[in-house]
C-alpha cells in the first residue's frame, strides 16, 4: 500500500483546549504535521505532542507558547517554516453584565479572539497565498450570530470573526486560500463545565438534539475544511449547534 502524501503543516492556536486538542488529533490522523500553541496549559500541550509523536512517527509535532492577549508571537514564517493552514481555536469568555466589564477585560477579549489573529494572518498571508490549498479556520460561536446576554463582548468578537472571514475570503479567493468559521453551539468543554448541573440540564432541554456537543464533533468540521478537496467552500460560517438557537 502506498503511503498517503501529507497535506502539510497546520498551526493550531489554542491546541491545549478541549476543541483545539480534538482538532489536532483529527488533523494528525489525516497526516498533517502540527505546531500546537498553548498559553496556560503547557503540560497538556506537551503530553498531546508526545502522544501524537508516538502515534504518528512520520509526522512532525511541536508545542509553542504564546500569550495572544498581549505581545504578538515571533514571525510565523521564521518560526515554523512552510505551513499550509492556520486554525484559531483559542478563546475564553467573561460571563457578566456588560456594564460591569472593565476596559481591560473588553480589550483582552478583542485582542485574543480578533486583533492578534488578524495580525498573525497578515504575517502569514504571503506564505499562505503561495500554497495550492491554503486554509484559515476560526472556531467561532453561535453567539456571533444570535448574541448572548451576559456575554455581550464575547458575542461581539465572535460576530466580528464571521464578518472578517466573509470579507477576507473575497480578497484572497483567487489564490486558493479559503477562510471559514466553524461556530459551535453548546459544547462539553472545561469552559461550560463551570456551570451548575441544573443550568446544564436546562440548557440541554433547549437543544433539539437534547445534549451538548462533544469536542470531536466540532473538530470534524474544522478537519473537513482543511481537506485539500474543500477548495470551493470559503467565506462561510458553519453553525454546528444541534439545532439550537437558529
Amino acid at each position: 500500500m502506498s503511503k498517503q502524501k501529507s497535506p502539510g503543516r497546520a498551526i493550531v492556536f489554542g491546541a491545549s483546549g478541549n476543541i483545539g486538542a480534538a482538532i489536532c488529533r483529527q488533523l494528525a490522523a489525516k497526516n498533517w504535521s502540527i505546531s500546537l500553541h498553548y498559553f496556560h496549559h503547557r503540560e497538556v500541550a506537551l503530553q498531546l505532542v508526545n502522544t501524537l509523536r508516538h502515534d504518528y512517527p512520520n509526522q512532525d509535532f511541536q508545542a509553542f507558547f504564546g500569550d495572544l492577549t498581549q505581545a504578538l508571537p515571533p514571525d510565523l514564517g521564521q518560526t515554523f517554516g512552510d505551513f499550509q493552514a492556520l486554525v484559531f481555536a483559542q478563546g475564553t469568555t467573561d460571563y457578566q453584565l456588560f456594564s460591569t466589564m472593565s476596559a481591560d477585560q473588553i480589550q483582552q477579549l478583542f485582542q485574543l479572539h480578533l486583533l492578534t489573529p488578524l495580525q498573525l494572518i497578515r504575517q502569514a498571508e504571503a506564505k499562505l497565498l503561495q500554497q495550492a490549498h491554503g486554509r484559515i479556520v476560526f472556531v467561532g460561536s453561535i453567539y456571533g450570530a444570535v448574541g448572548s446576554a451576559m456575554e455581550v463582548t464575547y458575542s461581539a468578537v465572535k460576530g466580528a470573526q464571521t464578518s472578517f472571514a466573509n470579507a477576507y475570503a473575497r480578497e484572497v479567493a483567487g489564490s486558493g486560500l479559503t477562510v471559514n468559521v466553524v461556530a459551535p453551539g453548546a459544547v462539553a468543554t472545561a469552559m461550560n463545565a463551570e456551570f451548575s448541573e441544573n443550568d446544564l440540564a436546562a440548557l440541554r432541554e433547549e437543544i433539539p438534539l437534547g445534549r451538548l456537543a462533544q469536542p470531536q464533533e466540532i473538530a470534524l468540521w474544522v478537519s473537513n475544511l482543511l481537506d485539500p478537496q474543500a477548495d470551493y467552500l470559503t467565506g462561510q460560517t458553519l453553525y454546528v449547534n444541534g439545532g439550537w438557537l437558529k
